[in-house]
């Protein structure tokens, strides 16, 4: 039975509001959070302008390589899988409720609901998940929708040329992103999962190719880290640039971190 077009976004902030529950108890379980910043529309547009103005950074800068490495790694395989996946009925099938569940109004939604339940009920931490996930969403389409301007590749379909990157993959990715950085990585598997469904459904659908995809997740991780502080991470991940070219990432562990939203 297909789902309403209302419906999947309460459906999707529906079980985003029960992970923020049980994310809440479990963090409270280890003692009462820090009160969190104001979340209200006003502090919304204002943290916004500043996420802005801190996407120019080191670690942003090495995201970005390292999905532009990735993306040209697999850019010689595009024909292959475009022609693998295209024209695939069970490929087809299985993917493609994730052309509507990953577009930018399904999510903006659901975020939307998440941030004014919080706000109704007075429940800083869920109003500031809604919050991030919707500064995370436009962050990820400002930074996607330049670059596909800016590049001008037309989409295997040859419908257009605004193929690179995947707004799908940007956006569910900063969706999961922002996700992951509040609630811990426990919380956040299935919206990488999710994110990951909906990336690659964009291939057997011939909207995009293997390479849009991959760089389309680095921006959604990028704008997700971005609208997040490093205090929101139980399990911090930096990734560092060595000498000689290298880069290494580092997992460390901060005790009580993940009770404080920002």
């Amino acid at each position: 039975m297909r789902l309403r077009p209302i419906r999947r976004p309460i459906l999707l902030a529906s079980l985003l509001l029960t992970f923020c529950s049980h994310a809440t108890s479990a963090l409270a379980q280890a003692g009462p959070p820090p009160t969190p910043r104001h979340t209200g529309i006003k502090a919304t547009f204002k943290q916004l302008v500043q996420d802005v103005k801190h996407l120019p950074s080191k670690e942003n800068a090495i995201w970005a390589g390292v999905g532009g490495t990735l993306a040209l790694a697999v850019h010689p395989a595009d024909d292959n899988v475009n022609q693998a996946l295209v024209g695939n009925t069970a490929a087809e099938n299985f993917f493609k409720p994730g052309a509507v569940l990953g577009q930018f109004p399904t999510l903006f939604s659901a975020a939307t609901i998440v941030y004014v339940v919080g706000r109704t009920k007075d429940e800083p931490k869920v109003s500031h998940v809604g919050m991030d996930l919707i500064r995370a969403l436009l962050i990820s389409e400002g930074i996607t929708e330049t670059l596909k301007y800016a590049t001008h590749r037309e989409r295997p379909d040859m419908s257009d040329h605004r193929s690179f990157p995947s707004g799908h993959a940007a956006d569910t990715f900063a969706f999961a992103t922002a996700l992951e950085r509040h609630l811990g990585w426990r919380y956040a598997v299935p919206a990488y999962i999710f994110s990951s469904y909906v990336a690659a459904s964009r291939l057997p659908a011939n909207r995009h190719w293997l390479s849009d995809v991959v760089f389309g997740s680095t921006v959604g991780i990028i704008a997700g880290r971005t609208v997040t502080s490093i205090e929101t991470m139980k399990y911090p991940v930096s990734v560092t640039a060595l000498p000689g070219g290298g880069i290494a990432v580092f997992v460390t562990h901060r005790p009580g971190a993940g009770t404080s939203g920002r």
